[in-house]
């Protein structure tokens, strides 16, 4: 006979976490699935330097600090992993790790939920499994080439890699942070750059984050035109700096365009090098005067930051940019594919997809009732994928659940 619940929750990262706490607050029984264990994909899934993005005091949930780190700080992947687990501690958070969720179908009651444990009968499921579920490699190099590929989510240390120079194909704030390091290891490295936006670090005293929740910007509630798949450059490495890609090539790292094709040992690139750099620095100083009209609108007693707008010239490789890649002449050994994920819910077997394969829901609400999600970006507003964005979705979601609940009768 299948275990009763009210609730289950797929997945015990950040969004898993933050729903089960608001589930208990509101008083409703549930169960937190984890195919291994909680933030497994901050202890398994990224490179051993990777520091949060976002500064401690910003990127956690309201009832726990982070312990060992001042506010403005960037913890480490392994301490983020930690605070969630402390966190699920704290709370007394029902997980059951080492539980992998096979099928989720629709049953007369809600859902049945199986399990490499067993069934669960649940009146709701929350799919918390997050934004970056299945990673994307691009069918462009063949394994024959001999070269070591691997994505993002592999690479660990320059150690790892073999011999050579290595090609890190994506400028967000993963491909940019690799390539920077295994630049400093003294890897000959070529960067391949899309469109990205590119936002200060600091202005003015105040970080990026702090900016983008003054500005609304973290409360958009759908992505402006052109914002829907354009990554962010931004980075906590190193104590934090603004990502300029005319430093990275001053430091020694080759820019190119995008990587398009690949035929007889040479990679075609995009001719949108230029335009790729410039647009990150059209909107990096479209921020910097959105922040400075907030200021003086405001009347805020700010430090000036009159550097923030040198923008060095562009490099050689902006200004006389590659067209080919001769992999071989190069002497590139890898290449890792910092280009992204794909949702995976091939374990959800209800009908809650819209024609291209999305979850069709209303801020976390799908419209098939007892099913949620959380996590996802864009899920609410713009800061959903986010620590703070997905608790504060969670709330949401555990209100909607115990209404319906108190208008149900028992199963």
């Amino acid at each position: 006979m299948a275990e009763q619940v009210n609730t289950v929750i797929v997945g015990a990262g950040q969004a898993g976490i933050a729903m089960s706490e608001h589930l208990s607050r509101a008083g409703i029984d549930h169960l937190v699935l984890e195919r291994s264990r909680i933030a497994e994909r901050w202890r398994s899934e990224r490179w051993d330097s990777l520091v949060a993005n976002g500064p401690a005091w910003h990127d956690r949930f309201p009832g726990l600090e982070f312990p060992g780190y001042g506010p403005d700080d960037f913890p480490g992947k392994e301490d983020v992993a930690a605070y969630f687990e402390a966190y699920a501690a704290q709370i007394k958070a029902p997980v059951r790790c080492g539980v992998e969720v096979t099928s989720v179908t629709k049953a007369e009651h809600g859902f049945l939920v199986e399990t490499s444990q067993g069934q669960i009968a649940a009146r709701n499921v929350v799919a918390a499994t997050g934004p970056f579920q299945k990673p994307v490699v691009p069918d462009v190099v063949p394994a024959s080439t001999g070269i070591t590929q691997m994505h993002s989510t592999a690479y660990r240390n320059p150690g790892q890699l073999p011999p050579g120079a290595v090609l890190v194909v994506g400028s967000g704030s993963s491909g940019t942070q690799i390539a920077d390091e295994l630049n400093r290891a003294g890897r000959r490295v070529f960067l391949s750059i899309g469109p990205h936006d590119r936002p200060m670090r600091r202005y003015r005293g105040k970080d990026f984050v702090w900016w983008l929740g003054k500005l609304g910007k973290w409360d958009l509630e759908a992505p402006m035109p052109g914002m829907e798949h354009v990554t962010i450059a931004v980075s906590g490495a190193y104590g934090g700096r603004t990502i300029d890609f005319r430093t990275l090539a001053a430091e020694g790292i080759t820019l190119l365009g995008r990587t398009t094709a690949y035929a007889d040992g040479k990679l075609t690139l995009a001719q949108d090098l230029k335009t790729n750099i410039h647009r990150g620095d059209g909107y990096y100083l479209a921020l910097l005067d959105e922040a400075d009209a907030f200021a003086a609108a405001q009347g805020l007693d700010l430090p000036s930051d009159p550097t923030a707008r040198d923008i060095g010239p562009d490099p050689v490789d902006v200004t006389q940019p590659r067209l080919t890649l001769d992999l071989a002449k190069e002497g590139i050994g890898s290449i890792i594919w910092a280009t992204g994920f794909t949702q995976d819910f091939g374990w959800l077997r209800v009908d809650t997809f819209d024609a291209k394969g999305r979850p069709d829901h209303h801020k976390g609400i799908a419209r098939l009732p007892g099913l949620y999600f959380l996590g996802l970006p864009w899920l609410s507003r713009r800061g959903s994928s986010f620590i703070w964005g997905c608790w504060q979705d969670a709330q949401h979601l555990a209100q909607h659940i115990a209404t319906v609940r108190n208008t149900q009768t028992p199963a």
